[in-house]
């Protein structure tokens, strides 16, 4: 259920976005979620490429797969 919230922008901040809702032809409350939403993705998550790059290193995924299992198990030591 979508809730509804109460935000203070200084003038400057409204007016950008207000033109960045313009320029997408949609409203500035959704402009505003999907910014906030693809800054806190693109700074919490690992980037795809990058993922890629991990998954391609077969020496890094036996090891991260092998201290995997032995967390599972509750083996191993833990720092």
């Amino acid at each position: 259920m979508p809730k509804t919230i109460t935000l203070r922008l200084s003038e400057e901040a409204y007016e950008e976005f207000a033109a960045g809702a313009k320029l997408d032809n949609r409203p500035i409350s959704n402009f505003i979620e999907t910014m906030a939403l693809r800054h806190i993705e693109e700074s919490s998550l690992i980037d795809p490429a990058e993922m890629a790059e991990i998954k391609a290193n077969k020496s890094l995924m036996k090891k991260l797969e092998r201290g995997h299992s032995q967390a599972k198990a509750l083996k191993g030591k833990f720092v």
